[in-house]
């Protein structure tokens, strides 16, 4: 057991402990060198607790869990697994092997800083770094001490952050540049701290971020982006400052505040250890509300059953269904992607096997440039096959909910595979040549 009274009892793995434990695992040599050539271009971290409790190292490679944080030689086009095995094998020196792998990961689909840059607040003329004001509502805020995770999931959007290239970073530490970028924007009324995994912080850096929001009356909530419930419990069960984080949140929700925690689950078997549910149990005590999501996950959790009984059991611990993602464009997403037609019957079929309690859940949607699309189904509407779709949340407001509608593409993962339907183009499009669109 790893959790042991008043001592962290942390263990993280990174990549120099990838051979290690693969060949406990029984891979052979080869197989090793395979995932260490994708592992130099898409991080690796995982930790004791993920490695002892969650994965069953008889099912693997097969097993969800493994699937979830270990690289996978097919990850990568062959062509460049070949290649960079080849310089490891080889001995290559460090700057040829690096070299090699930014090679790749520049051919990788678009890194999500794309997204992050638009929008991006502004405090006495000066951009932010580490803000994002997408939504009227909403700011997002990326702690500089966050930008890790106690494990990586392998079709993270935002491995980028991870690999070590500080130009690729989104972050900051200016908590005042924050609190004085709301005060000029009382329009914002919910802050969400994202990273990495803004719980990969201590208690005592945690406080100056929150502590400061608790005055600004216009906030009347403050969500934390975060999957440690799944992959370190002991957060809130056994670690050294698990009560004092715990007040801390008791601190948030007396000072008015809705404290939410955006909780990420990607397969059951992260819900099985005992110890979530005492982590969950000491959460919730302290007022904070637990909604959970996660994407549609090619090859871990692409299943109904699989989400049924996730949603079902998340439910009974009193934590609130919320969103089911489509895997994002960025990274390897033709690895894990699933198509948005069989997305759409994989939350059909899911919704369809739970009860009114669990039905808060919302999805598939793409977390897009626009806003949030929900795939609302297929129908055959004046003689075509489209797709229904609406925005659940807008960069303009004004598009929240109302329908649209999208030419069915049975190959379509992601927004910009669609082309509109009964008309020259989406609401939420510039004004642009039929033509363009048709290409």
């Amino acid at each position: 057991m790893i959790f042991t009274e008043g001592n962290r009892g942390f263990r993280a793995y990174t990549s120099k402990h990838l051979d290690g434990l693969l060949g406990k695992a029984g891979f052979d040599a080869e197989a090793r060198l395979r995932a260490a050539a994708v592992a130099t271009v898409l991080p690796f971290r995982t930790n004791a607790y993920v490695v002892d409790e969650l994965i069953d190292w008889s099912a693997v490679p097969d097993d969800p869990i493994y699937r979830l944080v270990f690289p996978q030689d097919d990850m990568l086009p062959a062509a460049d697994v070949a290649r960079l095995a080849g310089l490891l094998r080889d001995s290559a020196p460090a700057a040829r092997v690096n070299a090699a792998a930014n090679e790749v990961r520049r051919r990788l689909n678009p890194h999500p800083a794309g997204q992050l840059a638009l929008n991006v607040p502004k405090v006495d003329a000066e951009p932010v770094p580490g803000m994002q004001h997408k939504y009227p509502e909403t700011v997002l805020f990326f702690p500089k001490q966050g930008q890790t995770c106690h494990a990586y999931c392998t079709y993270c959007f935002r491995w980028a952050q991870f690999i070590g290239d500080a130009d690729l970073k989104f972050a900051s530490g200016d908590v005042d540049s924050l609190v004085r970028y709301l005060e000029a924007h009382p329009e914002v009324t919910s802050v969400l701290f994202t990273g990495g995994d803004p719980m990969i912080m201590g208690e005592s850096v945690l406080r100056r971020y929150l502590e400061p929001l608790l005055a600004l009356p216009q906030i009347e909530s403050i969500r934390i982006g975060t999957k440690s419930l799944a992959y370190w419990p002991g957060r809130f069960v056994t670690d050294p400052d698990a009560d004092a984080t715990l007040r801390l949140f008791e601190e948030v929700v007396a000072a008015g505040k809705n404290l939410a925690f955006m909780a990420h689950f990607s397969h059951p078997r992260e819900l099985e250890p005992p110890v979530v549910a005492e982590a969950v149990r000491r959460v919730r005590n302290t007022g904070a509300v637990i909604r959970t999501q996660a994407p549609l996950i090619r090859s871990i959790n692409d299943d109904a059953g699989t989400w049924a009984e996730m949603w079902r059991r998340q439910s009974t611990l009193g934590m609130i269904p919320y969103y089911m993602f489509v895997e994002r464009d960025t990274g390897p997403q033709d690895y894990f992607a699933v198509p948005l037609a069989r997305g759409y019957e994989l939350f059909r079929d899911a919704y369809a096997q739970v009860s009114g309690v669990c039905r808060t859940v919302r999805g598939p949607s793409m977390s897009a440039t626009p806003g949030k699309v929900c795939v609302d189904g297929v129908a055959e509407i004046a003689g075509q096959r489209v797709f229904v779709l609406h925005l659940i949340q807008a960069r303009e407001p004004e598009l929240v909910g109302r329908p649209f509608f999208a030419r069915y593409d049975p190959r379509a993962v992601w927004l910009d595979d669609l082309r509109p339907a009964f008309a020259d183009r989406f609401p939420f499009d510039p004004a642009v040549p039929v033509a363009r669109l048709s290409a």
